[in-house]
């Protein structure tokens, strides 16, 4: 039996129809990941779903017995309630024993020499007996231990945004809930933590639908898949990785119907323009079909970009830090931070919320001074920054005009020319919105729309700062397409894993107390060293030393070879890399050979890397036998 049933939805929001008479059911133990672009009415389905909003036509029917969990985008907590009663705040028997047990807990810690306080705990202890609540109340404490949520005396009032995300996912998980509705749940989260929450819902009795740009996350949890677009829903069963294959099936078979169509359509049209020597029945038959095949719709162009956009010629000095410190307020955000930008550099901010990660990205864009240290960035160096922060929007405008204020055209690397209105299109703004006033737009399409206004100024250094918050898995692909193309810098700040993978080729790593170390590769290898840093300290003494390795004696004849060759080596790609630097320096505003030769330099650039490392790793080897030897 299914937990819930809609028929027929039908929901408006000013112009825009968001549901046209969509029908769905949400089965047991059902994970549905729903995805579409921004301000197609993702969280407003939520939101129906609930029972949280209003709709026009259609039928909601549920389970009688079954209860609903909503967790909100950006939860909402005010008063002077405490953690503790927000999130032990429902009506279910157990957890009102839960929550009297846990005060009288805090109640006795408080004053442990109170008889009375000690009799009212002994009291909740046999009513958890009676109600059989110690699993759930263990589950409870390890759901808070994993979301950080410690002193659970605190006022929700006082709680920062993300703090407020935790705790609200806190109580949604508490909650004994048949089916569990979460918007954006990773938002705000650790990956840590964002991992823990992947198995905890696969694990979840319930059933779980749930909007996130996060696509780690909506493959290893989603085992459906609701596509909402254009005010349709498709459904696919299985998870992320199975929907973008069945979508371009499906994609690949309304292109192939619309050209039969246009075939059709030329045909008829061709007949008509010969003329009929008489109106007979079966010619305005015909003429009725014409007209039928003139109003079918075709499928929507998918946007993406199929080609590189050009940008401002970027020369041999990008940017350099020498020993930046950056104190604010006292607390030092960043300590001796040192780097060397180089082109075609691909970098990743990771870290926790809090450790300075934006400000070292202000830092480096030349938008405030460090306290210490010397910034330079280099003469021909454009940037286009993408903040978090895009209120200084004019609500006032359409999106086409706010676009043509940055750029009416830009070029491709290969000097076509691009409209506007083809890089909305691109974006994901048809022709028929680009006269929609700024103000009607969603929080997504506003982010997306200021997306392309700095993509837009053709800039050679790109800084992103959490590009991916609030934006949808389209644009996300559409962006990373973009970045893939680009023939400049990136660097960007994201908790986003898959936007990392796709984008990042070395991180910087913020530990707190302004300490950043240095990780060449992409950020997956990163976690998985930092497992594996794990499992090799939990390991036991006594095993660590019984299987410590022998002392060297000398070289293998390998690695001897290597050393007496590797020096020779390291000179000759340095060689190259500077002739390909010169190479690059002639090109001119050939971008196509350009990005040919940046292309080489690079792999360069990597090899020399490699070669450096494996000479500091044998130089090691070498010391560590000469000092045996004494």
């Amino acid at each position: 039996m299914s937990l819930l049933n809609v028929e027929g939805l039908y929901k408006t929001y000013g112009e825009k129809t968001l549901f046209d008479h969509i029908s769905f059911h949400i089965e047991p133990k059902e994970r549905i990941g729903l995805i579409g672009p921004n301000g197609t009415g993702k969280s407003t389905l939520l939101k129906v779903i609930a029972g949280l909003e209003s709709f026009e036509e259609g039928d909601i029917t549920k389970a009688g017995t079954l209860d609903i969990e909503f967790l909100e985008q950006d939860p909402e907590m005010s008063g002077d309630e405490t953690i503790l009663d927000y999130i032990y705040s429902g009506t279910a028997p157990m957890i009102q024993t839960m929550k009297a047990y846990e005060k009288a807990l805090a109640d006795l810690e408080h004053d442990p020499q109170n008889e009375a306080k000690q009799e009212a705990l002994m009291r909740m202890q046999n009513k958890m007996d009676q109600d059989d609540a110690w699993d759930a109340n263990l589950s409870a404490k390890t759901i808070l231990t994993k979301l950080g949520v410690k002193d659970v005396s605190r006022s929700v009032h006082a709680l920062s945004g993300g703090q407020k995300k935790r705790v609200a996912i806190a109580k949604n998980l508490i909650q004994p809930a048949g089916l569990l509705i979460l918007d954006e749940p990773t938002n705000h989260l650790d990956n840590a933590t964002i991992e823990w929450l992947e198995g905890y819902l696969s694990q979840y009795s319930g059933a779980v639908i749930l909007v996130t740009h996060d696509r780690y996350f909506l493959n290893r949890v989603a085992n459906r898949i609701y596509e909402l677009n254009q005010g349709q829903l498709y459904t696919y069963k299985g998870n992320y990785e199975v929907f973008l294959e069945k979508r371009a099936e499906r994609e690949a078979e309304a292109q192939v119907k619309e050209t039969k169509r246009q075939n059709l359509l030329r045909r008829e049209l061709a007949w008509l323009r010969r003329g009929a020597k008489a109106r007979t029945t079966k010619q305005k038959a015909r003429i009725g079909r014409v007209e039928e095949l003139k109003d079918q719709k075709g499928p929507d162009a998918k946007g993406e970009l199929d080609f590189a956009i050009g940008s401002h010629r970027l020369g041999k000095q990008v940017i350099e830090a020498e020993e930046i410190s950056i104190t604010f307020a006292g607390q030092t955000l960043v300590d001796q931070f040192s780097d060397l930008v180089v082109p075609g550099d691909r970098i990743g901010f990771i870290g926790p919320n809090g450790v300075g990660k934006t400000t070292l990205l202000n830092c480096l864009a030349g938008k405030i001074e460090p306290t210490n240290g010397q910034l330079t960035i280099g003469q021909t160096v454009r940037i286009g920054y993408y903040t978090q922060d895009h209120n200084e929007m004019n609500e006032e405008l359409n999106i086409i005009d706010y676009i043509k204020e940055t750029a009416e055209i830009v070029k491709t690397a290969d000097g076509v020319i691009v409209t506007a209105e083809q890089m909305l299109e691109r974006f994901l703004f048809p022709r028929s919105m680009q006269r929609t006033f700024i103000r009607k737009l969603s929080g997504g399409e506003r982010r997306r729309l200021y997306l392309l206004k700095v993509l837009m100024e053709e800039p050679n250094v790109l800084f992103l700062d959490e590009p991916t918050n609030d934006l949808d898995t389209e644009t996300l692909s559409i962006l990373e397409d973009y970045l893939e193309q680009f023939p400049g810098v990136v660097i960007t700040v994201s908790h986003d894993r898959y936007f990392l993978d796709r984008v990042v080729h070395r991180l910087l790593v913020f530990e707190g107390n302004g300490r950043i170390s240095h990780f060449q590769g992409a950020y997956s290898d990163y976690m998985e060293q930092e497992k594996e840093l794990k499992r090799t300290e939990t390991k036991p003494a006594e095993k660590q030393v019984e299987t410590a390795p022998k002392k060297r004696k000398k070289l293998s004849y390998k690695d001897q070879l290597e050393w007496d060759g590797i020096e020779d080596r390291i000179q000759a790609l340095e060689d190259k890399h500077q002739q390909l630097e010169a190479s690059i320096a002639e090109a001119g505003s050939d971008f196509g050979k350009i990005q040919e030769l940046m292309d080489k330099q690079k792999a360069v650039a990597e090899e020399l890397e490699q070669a450096m490392d494996r000479w500091t790793e044998l130089s090691m080897m070498i010391e560590e036998l000469e000092s045996n030897e004494k």
